[in-house]
């Protein structure tokens, strides 16, 4: 399993890419002003890490429960990334709502985008993330 430090480095290399591509697109994409996009960001950036470590740490403990190793296949991995964008959207959709002054309606639009830019990119990042940062008893074995 993954140490503290390493679940910590994974978070937040993940949250910070993101942060900035995300941050250029809807100020860009979609007219708002970039500040205030930014601090949207940022907040959400905040919950997103702190519910990246704890829903990541959950996964991993149900994936050894259940299936008694750690090792990610695709299906694991899809299930992994959608489970984690659906609970994130439930969380942030009526904070997005509320800062941006829009209905909750185009809120969830909007944070749909979000999901399937976060759904691909969860899943491109976890898996340059293993190869980058292999499992310590994975080091030296081919995968």
């Amino acid at each position: 399993m993954r140490t503290h430090w390493d679940r910590v480095r994974h978070a937040i290399g993940f949250e910070g890419i993101a942060l900035v591509l995300i941050t250029l697109v809807l100020s860009y994409g979609f007219g708002f002003e970039m500040a205030h996009i930014g601090i949207l960001g940022v907040v959400f950036s905040v919950i997103a890490t702190v519910w990246n470590y704890a829903y990541n740490l959950l996964f991993d403990h149900a994936m050894l429960r259940y299936s008694g190793q750690l090792q990610k296949n695709t299906k694991h991995r899809f299930v992994h990334a959608l489970g984690f964008e659906l609970s994130l959207l439930w969380i942030t959709l009526p904070i997005m709502a509320w800062w941006l002054d829009i209905s909750l309606w185009a809120a969830l639009v909007m944070d749909l985008g979000l999901v399937v830019f976060y759904l691909i990119y969860a899943y491109l990042y976890s898996l340059a993330y293993d190869r980058v940062f292999p499992l310590p008893e994975t080091v030296g074995t081919s995968a």
